[in-house]
């Protein structure tokens, strides 16, 4: 199954983000070493918001993400959520459908 974790950002994230982005991006490759975080990165132009995709039984390898991410912990995100993504097209969909 995949989920898609949403972050709403501040709108001075990319000034404020440096002093916690090397412990986020050492969190995040962990999370992809162990096989659950596939892609991540913020959405550009304006840079508001960011997506993280990850590949799980549950939402709670997620959830547990965004609760240990220095972004979130500093204030750096207003909101998140996670949301179940039925994939279905691509060599990585969870659930193929082919006609």
């Amino acid at each position: 199954m995949h989920y898609l974790l949403m972050y709403e950002l501040v709108p001075d994230y990319l000034a404020r983000r440096g002093e916690y982005r090397d412990a986020h991006l050492k969190l995040a490759w962990a999370a992809v070493e162990r096989g659950e975080l596939l892609l991540a990165g913020a959405l550009a132009e304006p840079t508001d918001s960011a997506v993280l995709l990850f590949d799980g039984a549950s939402p709670a390898v997620a959830e547990a993400f965004a609760k240990a991410d220095p972004y979130v912990l500093a204030g750096l995100v207003t909101s998140w959520r996670v949301r179940e993504w039925t994939t279905v097209v691509g060599a990585h969909a969870a659930r193929p459908v082919r006609v």
